[in-house]
């Protein structure tokens, strides 16, 4: 079931998310890779949270350079267990959705399920296409990690599917199990 989505992602919203919806998000999310999470999980222990983690959504990304007159270059999903260390505090402090590829750890998966969040994947190898979705891109934290600075994104219509949702049903397990043999 195809389902859009108004940012902010508050708990109601998220509640509705099942495994295997496909989804077009609008709204703010923030981009956000291994350095700039070191950092975040950093600026949680010492309440200086570049942005308000509540209701949320990060996507594990860092975007190729802007061409000109762009608003940002191909930004496909990095691979999300390079996260899964560092991303309990910030679930912790209110964050309801990931967007990025792969599986994500048991901690996570039961994090997600006590504080109420999502996980969502973005096509991998689709960068071009997700960027057509960004109409605005601006750092807000951590420049002088480059393309993995923290940015601000408006999105129109950012397409994911919802891979765990805050029930812990995963697509991923769920879809594999449709194929194997007995």
């Amino acid at each position: 079931m195809k389902k859009k989505i108004i940012l902010p992602l508050t708990k109601e919203k998220v509640k509705d998310l099942k495994s295997g919806d496909q989804v077009l998000l609008s709204g703010v999310i923030y981009t956000g890779r291994d350095a700039a999470h070191k950092r975040l999980v950093e600026a949680v222990e010492n309440d200086d949270v570049p942005f308000d983690l509540k209701d949320a959504v990060i996507y594990y990304v860092g975007p190729a350079p802007a061409k000109p007159g762009a608003v940002i270059g191909s930004c496909g999903p990095t691979t999300s267990y390079r996260m899964d260390d560092l991303t309990v505090p910030l679930l912790e402090k209110g964050l309801s959705g990931m967007i990025g590829k792969g599986q994500r750890n048991q901690t996570v998966i039961d994090a997600m399920i006590k504080h109420g969040a999502v996980y969502f994947a973005a096509i991998g190898g689709a960068g071009a296409l997700i960027a057509s979705s960004i109409k605005s891109a601006e750092v807000i934290a951590y420049d002088d990690l480059g393309t993995e600075a923290i940015r601000k994104l408006v999105v129109e219509d950012f397409p994911c599917v919802v891979v765990i949702d805050s029930e812990g049903h995963n697509m991923y397990d769920i879809e594999r199990k449709k194929y194997e043999r007995l």
